[in-house]
């Protein structure tokens, strides 16, 4: 197994990530308590990271922000850009089963790695990675519209005005499969006007698209 899996970091010690990868189907040597650890300290480095970014957020809208940031369905969205799924040792069962695709394993495994990517360096190290996993969606806030999301918000306004939703389409993928950009192109036909954006996921692109689209509306006021 490469040591080399991840595009922003190389492990000295190869049995540490391939700990990070091993469900406990597999074997008893399992990654549960790096899990434990990788928890711990993606919660420290968000949290950090939204009291910098942030300096008049209060308690409240940074915890919703960390919330939304580590939570599963955000941490198995990061599994699949870095192509984790095919690299986990996975018992016959849940390979079977289809546990490389399964966001509870693939949420899991993703604090398994910071886990195990701290044991293998250090503090400061780690975070680096992290937050460049996490540069797009950290760069994507916008405290202005609250903790909703740009698409929820785009939404709500379209429907207070009786217009139809937004249309989201998938222009371009560009790059490799574990390095892909998705470009996006979010349209109101109602007024004639579309945005397009590109992220490491399709839920981030789509997201940029519609900030930008409030941002254009806004204006128009």
């Amino acid at each position: 197994m490469s040591e080399n899996i991840l595009s922003h970091y190389q492990f000295k010690q190869a049995d540490l990530l391939q700990q990070a990868l091993t469900h406990r189907s597999f074997s008893r040597s399992h990654n549960e308590r790096l899990e434990f650890l990788g928890d711990s300290l993606l919660n420290l480095f968000i949290a950090s990271a939204l009291y910098e970014r942030f300096p008049q957020a209060k308690e409240g809208e940074l915890s919703r922000l960390r919330a939304q940031l580590v939570k599963g369905t955000t941490l198995a969205e990061i599994a699949r850009e870095l192509d984790l799924g095919r690299h986990l040792r996975l018992g016959s069962g849940e390979k079977k089963s289809g546990g490389q695709q399964r966001e509870s394993i693939l949420a899991d495994v993703v604090e398994a790695i910071i886990g195990a990517m701290y044991r293998d360096s250090n503090f400061e190290s780690c975070e680096s990675v992290v937050l460049t996993w996490y540069q797009q969606r950290l760069d994507a806030i916008d405290l202005s519209r609250s903790a909703k999301d740009a698409k929820s918000t785009l939404q709500e306004i379209l429907q207070a005005k009786h217009l139809p939703l937004p249309d989201y389409q998938v222009i371009e993928t560009q790059g490799e499969a574990h390095k892909q950009q998705f470009v996006v192109q979010c349209e109101l036909k109602s007024l004639g006007i579309k945005s397009v954006a590109e992220g490491r996921s399709r839920k981030i692109a789509e997201q940029k698209a519609a900030s930008e689209l409030l941002a254009r509306l806004e204006s128009d006021k």
